[in-house]
C-alpha cells in the first residue's frame, strides 16, 4: 500500500488527536484497549496514525472516547462531487470497449 505524504500527515494528526483525547480524559492505553476490545499494540498503532489499522478499530476507539459522531464528518463536505453533479458531469461505470482491429 502506498500512502502519499499528504495522507500520511492526516493519519498522523488523527492519531495525535486520538491520543490527546485519551490523555485529556485520563484514560490509560490499557483501559481504552479493553473497552474498545482491541490490543494495546493496535491502540498504539492508531495513536501513531498507522495506515495498516482497520477503520473499524479507529471507530471503536472514537466510540470509547465519546467521539464517534466526529466519524460522520469524514467526507461530509464533498465540494468537488457537488460541483461535478451540478455541472452534470458523470463518470461512466466502465471504460468503452476497444474495437478489434483484426475483424
Amino acid at each position: 500500500m502506498v500512502i502519499l505524504p499528504k495522507a500520511r500527515k492526516i493519519l498522523n494528526k488523527l492519531g495525535e488527536n486520538i491520543k490527546l483525547a485519551r490523555l485529556r480524559r485520563k484514560f490509560s492505553s490499557q483501559q481504552i484497549a479493553e473497552r474498545a476490545n482491541i490490543s494495546r499494540p493496535t491502540l498504539s498503532a492508531i495513536e501513531k496514525g498507522k495506515p495498516t489499522v482497520s477503520i473499524g478499530s479507529y471507530l471503536l476507539v472514537l466510540q470509547v472516547l465519546g467521539l464517534e459522531k466526529d466519524f460522520l464528518l469524514l467526507a461530509k463536505d464533498d465540494e468537488l462531487g457537488r460541483k461535478l453533479q451540478d455541472a452534470r458531469i458523470f463518470t461512466k461505470k466502465r471504460a468503452p470497449k476497444g474495437k478489434d482491429e483484426n475483424v
